[in-house]
């Protein structure tokens, strides 16, 4: 059979093992799949099969192949009840066709997605961060158990591609151990944006009302909030928010019921293009996409699609990948090596997921290397970035946008953030090796403009940088290890305002209660009812926080100032004790929430989705399950934030009173025990929600990716 575009010397993969040749059942199972799957690529692909006079194979020729020991290569896909994948399947089958026409061996596989957006809010949540790493698992499973050489793999949304990244390196890792001369490799292409909705006419004119009476029933804060809200493109985040300001209208008797049910059930019809994709916020997402491309994991065919790939944006990602085969040093595992530096300082000038500090030491543990988030931090503090990414939901600035900049020619994304941030004196290693057999400096050796100057202020990727500070930090305290606070998600007027701030402690045990607090028409009576909580205490804090009046008549103008703060500490969230899941409906809530985004901060040994925007503080370690002091802290507390120093402590509670900042730990006060033995029982009857198959047990911390056992001990090189 021959087929255009066909290699005259076809790769072998050099190593001495093969097992299609020295063990009959592979030889004898396998074939059949591949006729399949080739049979069906050319019934649905008719035009591209014609024009290249593409023939579906005999048996004996896969079989020949095979024997042969050509590129075994694995197309990894996700489950089409997650958005992310709806179109998997044509760019699966044309990834198919060139495989077998340049001369490999194609093989599919599909591992499950969970969306996140599906699970926020509810059980699904517990259940998110442990499909990672199941999905890890799984592609490994599959990927050593049928000894492929490389996997061509379309990545979705949320901890996929996270996952399917580790699975992969984990066996490139033991594949080094075993001393096998075939490492893995791998070429992604992320899947499609979402492009985002619009809020129908007659849906904004219902909220328009009601953001009208609230102004009339004297609630001007929910009008704006409302009326806020309505500037972002229409997504599935903003929803979320939508939902938490629709029951607060509902509490305070301006709407009722029905009312609220249908204006949810319109902006839930109107959210999601029939196509799918990942979301058009640079949430996990697309903050996944910019670290898949940031490896030089990812061609720049596949880099920023918005529809199904055409055959040619395919095949250059096949034909990547077969242009390094038998080159050890373009291994997945020397990728993540060579550009893990680069790929910090990028996350950081994108302003990218704080998830992303979960996912990356879980990666690079599973690709063997000894990291942490000790290392991230490392890294961003010796070589400081600017935020180069104008993001924005409501300026006609996303990522589907971003992606019609790139399709247009106006920048060459990925390349152009690596030559923006090289001219602006980052240290970028240019030397580092990408998929496509080229370092970073010959990709962008002959790219002089990065980005179009026509395009202005419309541009999201900036040559100028929009600010200085940007990114996530890791913040230490007087209470616990190390936590993360997402920079890149608050103004300036927070970072500057919560900079060397107190904050009042008000404690819950799960988020239900948050977000029914956060909804409450008594929410201000509620705060300063909080136990432990008093004039005195008011006082101090207001002072502190550079009050000069101290009016406790008039306690909402106190918080709408931002002297009276107070710190919605959810605990109890973390990864052994319920799976770790994202604290997103209490953020969105506390975002959208004017009296709230400007007094006050949620702290979480959970964690946050992508999206997450305001003084949000999560990945708590240790989390309060396994005794970390977040589990000792109570209502009435007071922590103070300095930002400058990247430091949360908790103050004696006496001593501040007086006047004194005295930084310590509640876990050294006996009688907080109590406290956080009755805490714990609570802990583990709630554990039992989650299955016990999806349990996280027996894992390293937040900080180190929370990687089952064996991956950490094994996690032992130096990426240095």
């Amino acid at each position: 059979m021959a087929s255009k575009g066909s290699q005259a010397s076809p790769i072998i993969i050099d190593e001495k093992a093969n097992p299609y040749r020295d063990c009959i059942q592979g030889l004898a199972n396998q074939p059949i799949t591949v006729v399949r799957l080739l049979r069906d690529a050319v019934n649905e692909n008719p035009a591209i099969v014609r024009e290249r006079n593409f023939v579906v194979p005999e048996i004996r020729e896969v079989v020949g192949r095979l024997v042969e020991n050509r590129p075994r290569v694995a197309i990894i896909g996700g489950a089409p009840d997650h958005p992310a994948h709806l179109l998997d399947r044509p760019q699966a089958l044309m990834a198919a066709l060139r495989i077998w026409e340049i001369g490999g061996v194609p093989f599919l596989f599909h591992v499950p997605v969970i969306c996140d957006g599906t699970a926020q809010n509810n059980i699904g949540q517990s259940y998110s961060l442990a499909s990672r790493n199941h999905t890890a698992a799984a592609v490994n499973i599959t990927f050593e158990g049928h000894s492929y050489h490389a996997a061509y793999v379309i990545a979705g949304c949320d901890k996929s591609p996270a996952a399917v990244v580790a699975g992969l390196a984990s066996a490139d890792h033991a594949r080094a151990w075993r001393g096998e001369q075939a490492p893995v490799w791998a070429v992604f292409a992320p899947s499609h944006v979402l492009k985002g909705g619009e809020i129908p006419d007659g849906t904004r004119r219902l909220l328009d009302k009601i953001a009208d009476d609230a102004d009339a029933a004297g609630h001007d804060d929910l009008g704006a909030d409302i009326r806020e809200n309505m500037r972002y493109i229409l997504q599935c985040t903003s929803d979320e928010a939508f939902a938490g300001l629709l029951e607060r209208a509902r509490l305070l008797g301006i709407i009722g019921d029905a009312l609220e049910r249908r204006v949810l059930d319109e902006l839930a019809t109107a959210t999601c293009d029939s196509k799918g994709g990942i979301c058009a916020f640079n949430g996990t997402g697309n903050s996944s996409r910019t670290m898949l491309a940031a490896f030089g994991l990812t061609p720049p065919e596949l880099e920023l699609l918005t529809d199904v790939p055409p055959y040619e944006a395919v095949a250059a990602g096949i034909n990547a990948l077969f242009g390094v085969f038998n080159k050890p040093q373009y291994a997945i595992g020397n990728l993540l090596k060579a550009n893990f530096a680069n790929f910090v300082r990028i996350h950081n000038a994108t302003g990218s997921s704080s998830n992303m500090l979960l996912h990356l030491p879980f990666m690079m543990r599973y690709a063997g290397f000894d990291i942490s988030i000790d290392d991230y931090q490392d890294v961003r503090t010796q070589t400081p970035v600017p935020e180069i990414f104008a993001h924005s939901l409501t300026e006609n600035r996303d990522t589907f946008v971003l992606a019609q900049q790139m399709a247009e020619g106006k920048n060459r994304g990925m390349e152009s953030i690596y030559r923006i941030l090289a001219d602006l004196g980052v240290a970028m290693d240019l030397d580092a090796p990408t998929i496509l057999g080229k370092s970073w400096a010959e990709r962008i050796a002959n790219l002089e403009n990065p980005v179009d100057l026509l395009l202005g202020d419309a541009s999201v990727i900036r040559a100028n940088p929009v600010r200085q500070r940007s990114g996530v930090d890791v913040l230490s305290g007087s209470f616990f290890d190390n936590c993360a606070v997402k920079t890149s998600g608050m103004s300036d007027r927070l970072l500057s305002h919560f900079d060397d701030h107190v904050f009042i402690v008000r404690y819950y045990e799960n988020e239900h209660v948050c977000n029914a607090d956060f909804a409450s028409p008594d929410l201000i009576t509620r705060l300063m009812g909080t136990d432990g909580v008093d004039e005195d205490l008011i006082a101090a804090v207001v002072r502190r926080n550079g009050g000069n009046r101290v009016d406790l008549n008039a306690p909402k103008d106190l918080l709408e100032q931002g002297h009276l703060s107070f710190a919605f500490v959810i605990g109890g969230q973390g990864p052994e004790a319920y799976g770790m899941p994202e604290m997103f409906s209490p953020s969105q809530n506390l975002r959208h929430h004017r009296i709230l985004e400007a007094s006050s901060m949620l702290i979480t040994d959970g964690r946050y989705s992508g999206v997450t925007k305001g003084a949000c503080i999560g990945h708590m370690v240790p989390e309060a399950f396994t005794g970390g002091a977040i589990g000792y802290l109570k209502n009435g507390d007071v922590l103070r934030l300095d930002l400058t120093k990247l430091t949360l402590d908790w103050l004696d509670p006496e001593a501040f009173r007086t006047g004194e900042e005295r930084a310590s730990s509640p876990r050294d006060f006996a009688d907080r025990k109590p406290i956080f033995d009755a805490r714990f029982k609570r802990m583990a009857d709630r554990q039992c929600d989650i299955a016990a198959s999806n349990v996280l047990d027996g894992i390293g911390n937040a900080a180190r990716g929370i990687v089952p056992r064996a991956v950490d001990r094994r996690a032992t090189k130096s990426w240095r």
